[in-house]
């Protein structure tokens, strides 16, 4: 059509531009506002009813108005001010019929009726959305005619219904479309994000009892996917032993519409599992229909508690032998120092050896420590000068906790004793230590030479006191070890045997 502008009336303007209109128009706008096949047969009910050669189905916006369907004409849309239905907007929505538009002043000078296709003859009927006129189904001839009946002005009006029902059941398609793409999205998000976690979801229907299961749940179980997953097929890919206790509580989440949480091993794995869920819809009767539930794999978090607990328990061991030994040491010690200052002294030592060898070993969760790091911690508290005075040749060993308890205590003592009256009560004094290992009878075993030179001379003691006792009896608990004394002229020479491979 032309799109010529015409003079509108102040009416017409004002119906365009109501915003109220405006809002109820936006509300049924198509995503495109343009023909729409769904339309095109309200388009020809409407010809065929009016025998018109034109014939359309309009959305009427502020400033354009769109062909949803049309018939006898090829353009999909013309200025709405210039439109026959513009005019249309002022009536209430009652139907107008105009029988020669030539002879009718609101229609006389329209572009489509002075230029081509030269109308003459005009029916429409509003489409009507929220009480808004938004659009309409009309009937265009280049002839003019005598009017229109009633009746076939009633079924334009149906029509326009139609039309209009039409409209509100596309809308209502395409936000739904629209919020089930939005949902869609959210759940590949949400699955996604299961995934990247490594969180098994799965939704099991208990009437059917088929399984949705995730990609991370599939490999937890190590089950393959396309198998047809089932209740059943999950329940054997848990481990034997844990199964029977975590069919018993899904059962009573079941029953009691309460949460289930189950620890449980994977079958073919061994990795350990943590299941948690809940009914997630009940059967017109009041029965579990679905049921929601996740896995994660704990076995990490597992293994960490189950080595806490064995620390714990070796801890306790440690302490109650540790216990056992420092009342043995304080006996001995107040048996061969009547001083209590001096009991102190000697007593405080022996206690900060073996404090010294805890530290280390809890630094290595009670495993094992360096023979390197036993040395260092018992020499340098009495040393002045450990690098001029300590002489070490060593092959490098690792310590179970009663080898590094008892070589502590050794080494103290041997220490104490050297700083006392030995080879480093002097400043020109040494001590050279030696340790290596060999094979014996297919066992592995240290020899630890502890030399002393540069000293006072040294006298064989008059009595054996308790340090001396103490150092050949602190590995006592160390099956074969054994610590021989020679009280050389030259220094004090001690000669340490102990077992490496002993379990």
């Amino acid at each position: 059509m032309n799109s010529r502008t015409s003079s509108v009336p102040v009416a017409v303007a004002a119906a365009l531009a109501s915003p109220a209109r405006l809002e109820a128009v936006g509300a049924t706008l198509p995503a495109y506002a343009g023909p729409d096949a769904d339309f095109t047969d309200i388009a020809d009910l409407a010809a065929g009813l009016f025998s018109a050669p034109i014939a359309l189905v309009t959305l009427i916006g502020d400033t354009t108005q769109w062909f949803l369907a049309r018939k006898g004409l090829s353009e999909v849309g013309t200025s709405a001010a210039d439109s026959f239905c513009a005019r249309l907007l002022t009536e209430g929505g009652a139907p107008v019929v105009v029988p020669d538009a030539t002879a009718d002043p609101r229609f006389a000078g329209l572009p489509n009726v002075t230029g081509a296709p030269f109308v003459r003859f005009y029916a429409g009927a509003a489409i009507i959305h929220a009480g808004q006129p938004i659009g309409s189904v009309c009937v265009l001839d280049v002839a003019p005619r005598a009017g229109a009946s009633d009746e076939a002005l009633l079924h334009l009006q149906q029509l326009a219904k139609l039309a209009g029902s039409l409209l509100l059941l596309k809308e209502e398609a395409r936000r739904r479309a629209l919020a089930n793409a939005a949902i869609a999205r959210e759940e590949q998000r949400h699955a996604e994000a299961l995934d990247a976690a490594n969180v098994g979801s799965w939704l099991w229907d208990i009437r059917t009892g088929t399984v949705v299961g995730n990609a991370p749940l599939l490999r937890m179980l190590d089950i393959k996917r396309g198998d047809g997953l089932t209740a059943r097929r999950m329940f054997q890919a848990i481990h034997a032993t844990d199964r029977s206790a975590t069919i018993d509580k899904l059962r009573n989440a079941l029953e009691t519409g309460g949460e289930y949480d189950g620890m449980f091993r994977a079958g073919s794995s061994g990795r350990w599992l943590l299941g948690r869920g809940r009914v997630h819809e009940w059967d017109a009767d009041g029965k579990p229909h679905m049921f929601l539930g996740v896995t994660l794999d704990v076995t990490e978090g597992q293994i960490a508690s189950e080595r806490m607990r064995l620390l714990l328990r070796e801890l306790n061991h440690r302490v109650k032998n540790t216990l056992a030994m420092l009342q043995s040491l304080a006996r001995q010690t107040l048996r061969q120092t009547k001083d209590p200052e001096a009991f102190m002294e000697a007593f405080a030592g022996r206690l900060q050896s073996i404090s010294e060898a805890h530290g280390l070993l809890s630094d290595q969760e009670w495993g094992t420590i360096r023979l390197t790091a036993l040395l260092q911690a018992q020499l340098r508290p009495v040393v002045d000068d450990f690098e001029r005075q300590v002489e070490i040749h060593k092959d490098e060993v690792q310590l179970r906790p009663d080898q590094s308890i008892g070589l502590g205590l050794v080494l103290h003592e041997l220490a104490t004793n050297a700083r006392r009256f030995g080879a480093l009560s002097v400043p020109g004094g040494k001590l050279v230590i030696t340790a290596r290992v060999l094979e014996e009878d297919g066992q592995s075993v240290l020899h630890m030479t502890w030399h002393e030179k540069g000293g006072p001379p040294v006298e064989p003691p008059q009595r054996r006191g308790f340090g001396l006792i103490l150092i050949e009896r602190s590995l006592d608990k160390v099956l074969g070890s054994d610590v021989h004394l020679e009280f050389l002229p030259s220094g004090l020479t001690a000669i340490i045997r102990l077992p490496l491979d002993q379990a």
